[in-house]
């Protein structure tokens, strides 16, 4: 954890992964019930978010290259949001991984709930039953 985590981390804070961020930002139909865990809540996640974020772009349009312009558009108010980059340590995230049965990039983002001690917002239910049993 570095000094500016520690200044950004309130109990009100949430880690957010890209399957959370990307239902809010392309409209799909989780979009409301994770606008209203996140709240008003500062958001933390992980340097991965916007990679994962523009992969799951690109996909959408491939896959609905009629709704190109509306994408991007979804995709360019990532630049607007207040998000909070941490770095993770990545020996750490391995295990945690290897442990939790996820992938490292899953597992990155439920190192960074768990060190900071807040909520991790996901869609992902592996990941989702990881953080229950972290936080038990």
């Amino acid at each position: 954890m570095t000094a500016e985590s520690e200044a950004v981390v309130e109990p009100w804070a949430r880690v957010v992964d890209a399957s959370a961020l990307a239902a809010v930002l392309f409209g799909e139909p989780e979009a409301d019930a994770v606008a209203h865990r996140l709240g008003r809540a500062a958001l933390v996640t992980t340097a991965l978010l916007r990679f994962e974020i523009a992969n799951v772009c690109w996909k959408k349009l491939r896959r609905h290259p009629e709704e190109r312009a509306a994408l991007i558009e979804a995709h360019r108010l990532l630049d607007q949001m207040e998000l909070y980059e941490l770095e993770v340590r990545l020996p750490e995230v391995v295990l945690l991984a290897e442990r939790e049965g996820l992938t490292a990039y899953d597992a990155s983002y439920l190192w960074l709930a768990q060190e900071l001690d807040v909520e991790l917002v996901t869609l992902d239910d592996a990941l989702s039953r990881a953080a229950a049993r972290a936080r038990h």
